[in-house]
């Protein structure tokens, strides 16, 4: 079966965006070509066999990605040539530039992404897309929480873990330092 990670940079406060949704705090010009998350990102796409999407992540992501000149070409090329899952009940169609290979996941998200971990091949990840990380860890579905910690206090911002009406508790299995000061922590949830 296959697993479901969440792959998000945090604030040190536990911030994914500003207030706004800025992410100016840490996408900067050469964030992930000459830095050591650049090498953890990299590493991480070599991983997964496609990416879950909630529908503001992907309105943002379809705007940059598929004509992206100014990035890590490795990136650039996995991001493309995934499958992307775009869960949404607002939106009625899903594209991907000249890759055709985004779809639309309408209706009931915990459903449609237990029937995405029967089918075989590599983990599944989630990136930004705070709201369907807040779903998806409410109905017990995320298997990983890869939570790379930025050295930066922002103050206030949009959570991943908003609304969520009980404790988690979780196991740290793994544990990355970065030349830049972040920190990549793995944690498991607790059964």
């Amino acid at each position: 079966m296959r697993r479901v990670i969440v792959a998000n940079l945090t604030s040190l406060d536990g911030f994914i965006a500003g207030p706004k949704g800025e992410l100016g705090w840490f996408v900067q010009p050469g964030f992930l070509t000459k830095t050591e998350y650049g090498e953890y990102a990299r590493e991480s796409y070599d991983t997964i066999g496609g990416i879950l999407l909630g529908r503001k992540t992907y309105e943002d992501w379809v705007g940059y990605w598929p004509d992206a000149t100014d990035n890590d070409p490795v990136i650039t090329e996995r991001v493309n040539n995934l499958p992307k899952y775009v869960f949404s009940n607002t939106l009625d169609k899903v594209g991907w530039g000249k890759w055709n290979n985004a779809y639309l996941m309408k209706g009931d998200a915990g459903e449609q992404l237990k029937r995405l971990k029967e089918q075989p091949g590599k983990d599944l990840a989630i990136f930004g897309s705070g709201t369907l990380v807040s779903s998806l860890t409410r109905l017990g579905l995320i298997d990983e929480y890869q939570i790379t910690i930025q050295p930066v206090i922002l103050g206030a911002g949009l959570s991943q873990f908003k609304g969520l009406d009980k404790w988690l508790r979780l196991k740290l299995v793994k544990s990355r330092q970065l030349r830049e000061g972040a920190v990549v922590l793995y944690y498991q949830p607790v059964a």
